[in-house]
């Protein structure tokens, strides 16, 4: 026990898990939140868990590397695997039911037959630069949606195309679950946690601060007023002269769609990056305001606190106001 906490009860099969979940409950109208994770958890996944503690009466956290959403030469086999460890990190937050499936029991037949397409969602961006990756995503979280039947499942805004592409899944194919995102969890230098920031070395580590800061100099730029041109050149200016970055792309999005913005582009917007730092793909995003107005929604670049802003990333599809499959787009 730690924190007060019991440890969670884990779980590895499917009727395993359905047993949990049915077990009696004093609360006749107890809600039930997910978290879905790869492991290797971090301070960033403590934040969605604590945000799911406090939405839910039942928080269950599932722990599965997918291979359904890596591509050939990525790092399924060297992904860090450390389940003990997660759970300890869980019984500190509060978690009541760890689901952490073997490859078998998720996938029993092999890769399935039948699989979900992200669409024109997962053509672009990340989806361009790792195809397929995105169908992968959807197929192993509708699977996992059904396995926990939560009312909630609450999502990192980092991965920002992704939490898009979870919306469009449940909104269009009436899963009848809440979506919530969660801002950006930051070290005190400002980089975004991530599971893959192990793979660094100390000096990769310091040359990834360039994706942070050229986010940040973009941001800073249409809080002066900028337009959206003149964000984009800002950022890109800034991380094409950092050393080391191999950059894929850098774009400034609609965070509704994740479609290039125009040049007389109003209103919030994203930013996004992807890049390769030694051998470590690394992404971030941060949420700009583009009518020169300060606003929370612009983000303060605040660290230590873990937020990049007040309502971080994709505030018009995601942390302030939740949609339900029954209505609006998600």
């Amino acid at each position: 026990m730690l924190s007060g906490h019991p440890r969670p009860v884990v779980t590895t099969t499917r009727a395993d898990l359905a047993q949990v979940l049915a077990r009696p409950s004093d609360a006749p109208l107890r809600r039930r939140a997910v978290v879905m994770t790869m492991g290797a958890l971090h301070a960033g996944h403590l934040e969605l868990v604590r945000e799911a503690r406090r939405l839910a009466d039942e928080v269950v956290v599932t722990i599965f590397v997918n291979p359904l959403q890596f591509g050939p030469g990525e790092d399924l086999d060297s992904y860090p695997r450390t389940l003990d460890a997660d759970v300890a990190l869980l019984a500190s937050v509060g978690v009541d039911v760890v689901f952490a499936p073997t490859l078998d029991e998720m996938y029993p037949d092999g890769r399935p037959i039948v699989s979900v397409t992200a669409g024109r969602i997962g053509t672009v961006l990340e989806g361009a630069s790792r195809p397929g990756h995105f169908d992968g995503v959807l197929t192993v979280v509708l699977k996992l949606l059904h396995l926990t039947a939560p009312d909630v499942a609450v999502f990192g805004e980092k991965d920002a195309q992704q939490l898009l592409a979870v919306r469009r899944l449940v909104h269009d194919l009436d899963v009848p679950v809440t979506i919530h995102g969660v801002p950006i969890v930051r070290d005190d230098d400002g980089l975004a946690l991530s599971s893959r920031n192990a793979y660094l070395s100390a000096e990769e580590r310091s040359r990834a601060l360039a994706l942070s800061s050229s986010l940040a100099a973009g941001r800073d730029a249409a809080l002066r007023g900028a337009q959206a041109d003149e964000v984009l050149e800002t950022a890109r200016g800034m991380l094409g002269a950092a050393e080391g970055v191999d950059v894929d792309y850098l774009v400034l999005v609609d965070p509704a769609t994740v479609d290039d913005v125009p040049p007389d582009h109003t209103g919030p917007a994203l930013l996004l990056v992807a890049a390769r730092v030694g051998t470590t793909r690394l992404i971030d995003t941060m949420a700009v305001e583009l009518d020169g107005a300060v606003s929370d929604s612009a983000g303060t670049g605040r660290t230590g606190t873990g937020r990049s802003g007040a309502d971080g990333p994709a505030t018009t599809a995601s942390t302030t106001t939740q949609h339900r499959t029954t209505g609006g787009t998600p």
